[in-house]
């Protein structure tokens, strides 16, 4: 019981600070344009970029995690972000910008080191709870939203980074000290391990399900700092702060999600999360000001956060046997799910002059997702009125 409850809280701090730094640039955007030339296609770039690694790195480090136990994985990847983090503090160019944030996406990939690694320490009907719990390392993206504009104004964007190699020092030595390690390891080969899990349909349900939820928080999360700042005329201070609301009651959402998901069926909770994600979209697009728009972003906040906890009850549920690689894939896509969207909003942003067409595209991808959660459902359904027949 001590050492489950010791790695739950080690991991889990452990997120906080990957995903802390993984929004290093977009929370410091509207300071690093002030000593940087960057036009809004730039800087929108620039935010998005973090994404992709931290999205496709999360298949080698589910796998990995599963094979050679978390609490080398997050060394390693820790001792890796010392680089990329020194680098941005001493940028000058929109290149310089690219390659640190390209690599910075390692922060944001450690997600899928704890949901492989933690369910090993606990029954399976707890298993969404405890992903949901691990799932509070997103708050990481908000303390870093809401806080670094605040250091920023006093000690500049470059000291703000600077301070970031104190915090992984720091936690490179807890997880040296408290890692545990004796975590039970898997052989399989990461081919063989696809290769048992690629043809499954359910596999890539759940990745568009979680590229719709995670999507939408990432997405929000990279893109609302400036958007509040540039169409609302808000202070950068003043959009951290809503920003790290939206990230606190998203995140705080997540185990709620996993708890409901254990306690009830898994696939009504996601048809309810998908039918206010599409409603919440169809709000953001005729929104008139700050208010509404205000609505309809905590309305994302609360369906997002509840759909990501209730997905990752169901990814263990399904692929007991390859939850490393197949954790690795699900989050994988939620990651790309937020790469998208900024740029999108930006490229509708300049051809029309407004965003609502974006925006109504994320409801109509949520609808599609209802449908398809809803056919999952009653298939559910029918194999289980047929297997009550047989018995």
């Amino acid at each position: 019981m001590k050492k489950r409850g010791i790695q739950l809280t080690l991991q889990t701090s452990s997120l906080i600070v990957g995903f802390m730094v993984w929004v290093l640039l977009s929370s410091l955007m509207t300071y690093i344009k002030e000593d940087i030339a960057l036009t809004s296609g730039q800087a929108s770039i620039v935010t998005a970029v973090p994404v992709i690694l931290g999205s496709l790195l999360r298949i080698p480090l589910g796998f990995y995690s599963d094979r050679f136990g978390a609490r080398l994985i997050f060394s390693i990847s820790f001792l890796i972000l010392l680089f990329p983090v020194f680098f941005i503090s001493t940028a000058d160019s929109f290149i310089d910008l690219i390659i640190g944030g390209l690599f910075l996406g390692i922060g944001g990939a450690t997600f899928s080191i704890g949901v492989t690694s933690l369910p090993k320490y606990y029954p399976k009907e707890r298993h969404g709870f405890i992903n949901g719990v691990y799932g509070v390392g997103n708050a990481g993206t908000a303390i870093t939203t809401f806080g670094a504009p605040i250091l920023a104004s006093s000690i500049g964007w470059q000291g703000t980074v600077r301070l970031y190699l104190i915090l992984l020092l720091a936690f490179i030595a807890l997880i040296f000290v408290f890692g545990d390690r004796k975590e039970v390891k898997v052989k399989k080969s990461m081919v063989e391990q696809i290769q048992g899990v690629y043809k499954n349909a359910t596999l890539w349900f759940l990745s568009l399900f979680y590229f719709i939820t995670f999507g939408a928080f990432v997405a929000f999360t990279v893109f609302l700092p400036s958007f509040l700042v540039t169409y609302f005329g808000l202070d950068p201070v003043d959009a951290g702060l809503r920003t790290g609301f939206f990230i606190i009651l998203a995140t705080a959402m997540r185990p709620i999600g996993g708890f409901l998901a254990d306690k009830f069926n898994a696939f009504i909770i996601l048809m309810l999360v998908f039918c206010f994600v599409s409603l919440s979209g169809i709000l953001l697009a005729f929104s008139p000001d700050i208010k509404w728009y205000t609505v309809g972003a905590l309305s994302v906040a609360v369906s997002a956060g509840i759909g990501n906890g209730t997905i990752f009850k169901l990814v263990p549920l399904y692929f007991s046997n390859q939850a490393g690689v197949v954790n690795g894939i699900v989050s994988a896509m939620g990651g790309l799910g937020g790469f998208f969207p900024p740029l999108l909003l930006t490229a509708v942003n300049n051809m029309t002059g407004q965003y609502a067409i974006a925006f109504m595209l994320m409801s109509e991808f949520a609808l599609v997702s209802f449908v398809i959660v809803a056919f999952m459902y009653y298939q559910e359904k029918l194999a289980t009125m047929r297997n009550s027949k047989l018995n």
